[in-house]
């Protein structure tokens, strides 16, 4: 997939990006530093239709971002410590959002290490990957289509495949299947 093609991916339905965002490479040149994940895992969540999205109720300061154009990162505190980050998408103004869960590192890794104070399990988990790319609140509403922090296409799932199973760290709407994962 092309930048071009991503621009398309965007705009389709959220689990259909959520699938076809794996393989592509998160880039952040925060801070001065580049560094790189290929995304491997990915959560999906629907707005106004999954009690589990932080848009269910409708838009808040917190989650204003989600009701913005497809591309835009929605970064967030969970549970207050850690930050993590959705790429929205679907149509403007209604809040789907896909959650970018796990990354294998590709691009500084010593940076990656450095930020997040040992040297494995740099970015397999949401707070993890941000820290590791030096994402914060401050990047809350950036389009992730350019710019410091970025998607672009990747290795792509290099002869892998991907698991559907149910979405972690939530209480509600825990039986969908919207985690996909590079396996293999």
């Amino acid at each position: 997939m092309s930048q071009t093609e991503l621009e398309s991916l965007l705009y389709r339905d959220v689990l259909t990006v959520a699938r076809g965002l794996l393989g592509w490479s998160l880039i952040s040149d925060l801070g001065g530093e580049t560094t790189a994940v290929t995304v491997i895992e990915t959560e999906a969540y629907a707005g106004p239709d999954d009690p589990a999205s932080h848009a269910f109720r409708g838009r808040t300061k917190r989650n204003g971002s989600m009701f913005e154009r497809p591309g835009t990162g929605y970064v967030y505190r969970s549970y207050g410590i850690h930050w993590c980050m959705n790429v929205v998408v679907g149509e403007k103004g209604l809040p789907h959002a896909v959650l970018l869960r796990g990354g294998e590192p590709s691009a500084g890794v010593a940076t990656m290490a450095r930020r997040r104070g040992r040297e494995a399990n740099l970015a397999d988990g949401p707070g993890k990957l941000c820290q590791a790319l030096g994402v914060t609140g401050e990047m809350d509403g950036c389009d992730l289509r350019r710019g410091l922090l970025r998607l672009e296409p990747g290795p792509g799932l290099g002869g892998r495949t991907f698991a559907e199973t149910p979405r972690i760290g939530i209480s509600r709407a825990i039986d969908r299947r919207w985690r996909f994962i590079l396996v293999g």
